[in-house]
């Protein structure tokens, strides 16, 4: 049902935004079937159709059961769910899985559209409505299935993958088993992986030879000290969580790691290297997604995924001005009223003993605007020190559907934040943010099948959202806190706007430095390492700003419609209850 083989990548902020404020003052997968039992251990539906909550439970089952990685972190007990004979597998990316791929996806909506929807109790329209609405955007990108691209510098197979790995956490001596059969099929895997590249390079679709480069080069830094991997460290270490390990279990299951680390994921790795030094040169186009053969129409289809929303690119460009106009006009008035809020924007710090007193802090803040958290348990772990290089600044992976009240924020110390940027990245990471919509959605009764389409635009958006309402929380004086959130949000319109610009409109290099310099952003250097940024991961900003200025447009409409009956709890609320969804569902349900 999805075509990205893993939809676990751990949530994280990649705005590399310029120190300099943007004020005019220089301001998933791919299914291999298997047999499975229809359980009821899981809240799929109550009521309504019988058949339609079978069909349901049966897709989810399929889809978790489909990849290893994925049910792994979906469900912390399989067997639980009924998943009690599956084969660990990475999922098969061969030319024949994809097809069958597409031809799933068409079988999926063939059976959707057999139920009577006006049979159908609201609970399980609204799992019809999400499903329906995903299975058209996931059609309309298999159109353009060599137009994807698994292998990105910072965010495609080969970087996230000994990622997912290292944080795979070993519950039961089945998990350890599953992991290490994982590894034997890297491979396998990688070399299906590049018979795609080969796939894209023969069509003219090959990526540019920097990003390539990019690649290639991590993978050799992957491979350089094989005896000395990370995977080797936090594999030993998570052993210990798994009771009942004797010494000399502990120790066979280190050697079988070390193993599978030499005979399969290293020369993965190698293979990789070798396949992608092949194909360089391949590549017949260095800038935008439009300059391909219906590039532009590939792009507006990963927008409408991406973002979830129904406006074309045109329609999302001109509102992206327009909100940026708007908080440009807000910066441009307290600055009037108040110009010293300049200096003291530069200098603004937070008064927290640490990033468990922040969590604490915001978790309480918020219940002026957002409903209390389920109660759950939660910590803030700093990551394994040979990960650091390689992860963001902070990240939340998802918590299991049968497990979510036990939670972990990752922060990483690599970088040295000042205080703000990293409150406002735990709140983005944690509450309001991914942790708190992730246990509220599921608290309040979401149905699996759900949890598992892929709404970037409504996780990402909600999660940039309540970024921008916690620089409220912060201690900050009112002005002060003001002026920094629509500054950060008129940064992060820049990104939205030069990525459609770049990938749509056609822009070069010459309009991306003009676009900048407008808004006080003139070092040419700045500039080429926000295009190298975009041009890596078409649309992948527009998850981020596209989703949170949709919120701020529904918020906007809730309020004129409700006058003084408006509440912020209540608004948020119902959100949270919905769960991901395409942004026209929200606002029918919201707006009724």
């Amino acid at each position: 049902m999805k075509s990205i083989p893993h939809n676990q990548t751990p949530s994280r902020r990649r705005f590399p935004v310029p120190k300099t404020p943007a004020i005019g003052l220089a301001l998933f997968l791919l299914a291999m079937c298997i047999g499975i039992q229809f359980v009821t251990g899981l809240p799929f539906g109550k009521g309504g159709s019988r058949e339609f909550n079978r069909f349901v439970s049966e897709v989810f089952l399929e889809e978790a059961a489909a990849n290893t990685m994925n049910l792994h972190f979906t469900v912390s007990d399989p067997a639980a769910v009924g998943i009690t004979d599956y084969k660990p597998t990475l999922g098969d990316f061969s030319k024949k899985a994809r097809k069958n791929s597409v031809r799933s996806t068409k079988e999926l909506r063939r059976k959707l559209d057999g139920f009577s929807y006006r049979a159908l109790s609201s609970d399980e329209k609204l799992v019809y409505d999400v499903l329906s609405d995903y299975l058209s955007r996931q059609a309309k990108l298999n159109e353009f299935a060599l137009y994807d691209e698994v292998l990105t510098p910072s965010g495609g197979v080969t970087s996230q993958l000994p990622i997912l790995l290292a944080e795979y956490p070993f519950r039961t001596r089945q998990d350890i088993e599953d992991y290490l059969s994982l590894l034997s099929q890297m491979d396998t895997y990688f070399s299906q992986i590049l018979e795609f590249e080969q796939e894209k390079a023969d069509a003219g679709l090959f990526m540019s030879d920097s990003s390539c480069a990019k690649i290639i080069e991590s993978c050799e830094v992957f491979v350089l000290h094989p005896d000395d991997n990370f995977l080797l460290t936090t594999f030993d270490n998570r052993l210990s969580a798994v009771g009942g390990l004797s010494e000399s279990d502990m120790e066979d299951y280190k050697a079988r790691n070390r193993q599978a680390m030499a005979d399969h994921v290293i020369p993965a790795y190698r293979t990789m290297i070798t396949g992608l030094t092949g194909l360089m040169g391949c590549g017949r186009n260095s800038w935008g997604l439009c300059n391909y053969d219906r590039g532009k129409e590939y792009y507006a289809a990963l927008v409408a995924y991406y973002t979830g929303c129904s406006d074309t690119v045109e329609e999302l460009a001109a509102q992206i001005e327009e909100k940026r106009a708007s908080d440009l006009a807000v910066c441009t008035n307290l600055l009037t009223k108040t110009p010293e809020l300049l200096n003291k924007s530069d200098s603004a710090a937070l008064d927290f003993a640490d990033e468990t007193a922040m969590v604490e802090h915001l978790e309480t803040a918020m219940l002026a605007d957002f409903p209390k958290a389920p109660d759950s348990r939660w910590e803030v772990v700093h990551v394994d020190p040979s990960l650091s290089d390689y992860l963001a600044p902070a990240f939340y992976i998802t918590a299991p559907i049968d497990n979510y009240l036990t939670n972990k924020i990752y922060i990483n110390n690599v970088r040295e934040d000042d205080s703000l940027y990293l409150f406002t990245t735990l709140a983005h990471e944690g509450f309001p943010g991914h942790l708190y919509q992730t246990v509220a959605s599921y608290d309040y009764g979401m149905n699996p099948l759900h949890t598992m389409l892929n709404y970037p635009g409504f996780t990402e958006g909600w999660a940039t959202y309540v970024e921008m309402q916690s620089y409220y929380y912060a201690g900050l004086d009112e002005d002060l806190a003001s002026l920094m959130q629509h500054n950060q949000a008129a940064m992060l319109s820049l990104y939205a706007t030069s990525d459609i610009g770049i990938h749509y409109l056609g822009w070069e290099k010459a309009d991306m430095i003009k676009f900048w310099e407008s808004y006080g952003i003139s070092s040419e250097e700045t500039v080429d390492a926000i295009t190298r940024l975009i041009l890596e991961e078409p649309g992948n900003y527009l998850k981020y700003y596209v989703g949170y200025m949709k919120f701020c447009q529904l918020r906007a409409a809730c309020e004129e419609k409700q006058k003084d009956r408006f509440d912020p709890v209540d608004f948020h609320e119902q959100i949270l209850r919905i769960g991901p969804a395409p942004f026209a569902l929200l606002e029918k349900k919201l707006l009724k």
